[in-house]
């Protein structure tokens, strides 16, 4: 018998050693740079002062995975509005709520 696991357990997402920084000088070259980079860098502080309090980098982690997936998704975006897409019959499910009460 073996003191061993007998699967290997699941790796948590941990970006390259650069990856923070290569999202910033991606995040300032994009044309939403006025207000990207300040979020960035405020969801970046306040991960990094986590991080600090607890010694883990989950939250760092987390922060690039989210601003990469923004960055990814954003062409999509930028073509959806674009096409002039008519979302009008979109239910505010808020809205919903707040005539039930």
């Amino acid at each position: 018998m073996s003191a061993q696991p007998d699967h290997a357990p699941i790796t948590p997402y941990a970006p390259a050693p650069g990856a923070p920084a290569e999202l910033l000088a991606q995040l300032r070259a994009d044309k939403r740079v006025s207000t990207w980079v300040p979020a960035f860098e405020r969801e970046w502080a306040a991960a990094l002062e986590e991080s600090r309090a607890t010694f883990s980098l989950a939250a760092l982690y987390e922060v690039v995975q989210n601003w990469q997936g923004r960055l990814a998704s954003a062409p999509a975006v930028d073509a959806f509005v674009a096409s002039g897409y008519d979302d009008s019959d979109f239910i505010d499910m808020a809205e919903l709520r707040g005539r039930s009460r």
